[in-house]
């Protein structure tokens, strides 16, 4: 589904050149839900730019569904990303002047979707804005607004999700039911969910934890199913995934959480690991 392969990502600063992203490469398959975790300043959203196509890498590759992003101009990348990924941002990027069910609309427009208004209400009632379908940004709470970028998200019906701390401007109990309504759309609609975040609960609800660490993966673990990281996963060159036995050290998990052969999440996990700011 996904592959990213020796992604580096560098910037030019006046005469010195910082590197943000080192030698990234994993695999995700169809269906799976990974958290992307580490420190602040680790290169999490840069790398979730990347895995998207909102940016290119200054060296490395993205394979989505076979097709090399690197090689596309950005109008190519823009119909790919309409076609086929979601994005959820922290801070929502509603469209202040649109109302909800016109925000909603925006990606099913722009795909030339013929019954955008429907569709776009269907969503909205299935976060539980039925109501709220004429309201303004402005006229809703954080986590209405969060509601209305999960159903544009989801609108026009992703093979991927990627998410840039979505629960990181609402509280605990606004950012429970938005971690519930992605685990819910992830199993019913077998969307693939890729998540940065530093929220212990929504990182728990993941079947994977890659972890960043000064620009490079520092571990790449499925959670076993006592909650415990199981192991560490070996990354090949070619973003393909293989097995080890070292263990992600600095991370606990409490949780009765168990993950199947195909990626999929039985029950809930709390995973502590660094808190940071994206």
């Amino acid at each position: 589904m996904l592959v990213a392969r020796q992604l580096t990502k560098s910037y030019q600063s006046g005469a010195h050149r910082l590197t943000v992203l080192r030698d990234v490469s994993f695999s995700v398959r169809a269906g799976d839900w990974i958290a992307i975790v580490g420190p602040s300043g680790s290169g999490k959203t840069t790398l979730l730019g990347l895995l998207a196509g909102l940016d290119t890498p200054s060296e490395g590759s993205v394979l989505l569904d076979g097709t090399d992003l690197g090689t596309l101009d950005e109008d190519a990348r823009a119909v790919i990303r309409g076609e086929k990924v979601g994005f959820i941002f922290q801070s929502f990027q509603l469209i202040p002047t649109l109302t909800a069910i016109e925000n909603v609309q925006v990606p099913l427009e722009l795909r030339g979707e013929r019954n955008a208004a429907p569709r776009a209400r269907s969503w909205l009632d299935r976060v539980g804005l039925a109501d709220r379908t004429t309201h303004y940004p402005a006229q809703l709470s954080g986590g209405e607004q969060q509601r209305v970028a999960v159903a544009r998200a989801f609108a026009n019906s992703p093979r991927i999700l990627f998410a840039d701390e979505p629960t990181g401007n609402l509280d605990s109990a606004t950012g429970e039911r938005i971690i519930d309504l992605l685990a819910e759309l992830n199993r019913e609609a077998g969307t693939t969910v890729v998540i940065v975040t530093h929220d212990l609960a929504l990182a728990g609800r993941a079947g994977r934890i890659i972890r960043l660490s000064d620009g490079s993966v520092a571990s790449d673990s499925a959670v076993g199913g006592d909650g415990a990281v199981a192991s560490d996963r070996a990354v090949a060159s070619d973003g393909a995934v293989g097995s080890d036995s070292a263990v992600w050290s600095d991370s606990s998990v409490a949780s009765d959480r168990a993950v199947g052969s195909d990626g999929r999440v039985a029950s809930d996990a709390a995973i502590a690991s660094d808190s940071e700011t994206p």
